[in-house]
């Protein structure tokens, strides 16, 4: 009876919270969500705590949640310092390294949201934003006539080469320096090469580019 009781006021909860609770959470709403469900598993496996004291809990996180709600919903600036603001990590210049490094992510980690949408390339995409509640929007590349249908490894992220990746395609040091025509691996952003050899490069301060270069005999992945 006590968990049928903490059941139905868990579904009364949620229904009030909304749609947008369940579907699209901002952060302080995933840690109300969270709270909630601590505080329903006390009195469910406690029968010496009176399960007034779950409901009224879980009724206390509610209000909580609403006046959060409409404190976010006053103006920008309360939301952005709440919510977040979204982050455009990739734009019609390429990757952009700052906005990964603001929202503690790097580009294995976009590459692995994008590939989440079906994009497996950097410019397959004129946009990516990454939303106030953590998912990826994407923003299709107008002059490319399809999407990439091939796998892309990544070589070099924020200046630094890595190396299980350059010894699959079983490239030197110097010539993977001559494929993004730079002297110094330190001016690279993102290098990737796919599986037909086409290159996707950022170099520092410059917009992106792509070239297509010889893959070397028996390198697959």
């Amino acid at each position: 009876m006590r968990t049928l009781i903490i059941y139905i006021t868990l579904i009364i909860t949620m229904r009030l919270l909304g749609k947008r609770q369940i579907g699209e959470m901002q952060p302080f709403e995933f840690i109300i969500t969270l709270i909630i469900a601590d505080l329903a598993c006390i009195p469910m496996g406690d029968l010496q705590i009176p399960l007034l004291y779950g409901i009224v809990a879980i009724m206390t996180i509610f209000l909580l949640h609403q006046i959060f709600y409409m404190i976010e919903k006053s103006g920008r600036l309360m939301k952005r310092t709440i919510s977040g603001k979204p982050s455009v990590v990739i734009n019609k210049d390429g990757v952009q390294l700052n906005e990964l490094k603001r929202d503690n992510l790097d580009v294995g980690d976009l590459l692995e949201s994008m590939r989440a949408l079906g994009y497996f390339s950097f410019d397959d995409l004129d946009y990516a934003i990454f939303e106030s509640n953590g998912k990826l929007s994407a923003l299709e590349n107008s002059k490319r006539k399809e999407k990439s249908h091939t796998l892309p490894i990544l070589v070099v992220e924020n200046g630094k080469i890595i190396n299980d990746n350059l010894n699959i395609l079983k490239f030197t040091k110097q010539e993977l320096l001559n494929i993004a025509e730079v002297k110094k691996e330190k001016f690279i952003e993102v290098l990737t090469i796919d599986e037909v050899g086409k290159s996707y490069i950022k170099l520092k301060n410059k917009k992106y580019f792509t070239k297509t270069v010889d893959l070397k005999k028996g390198v697959s992945w």
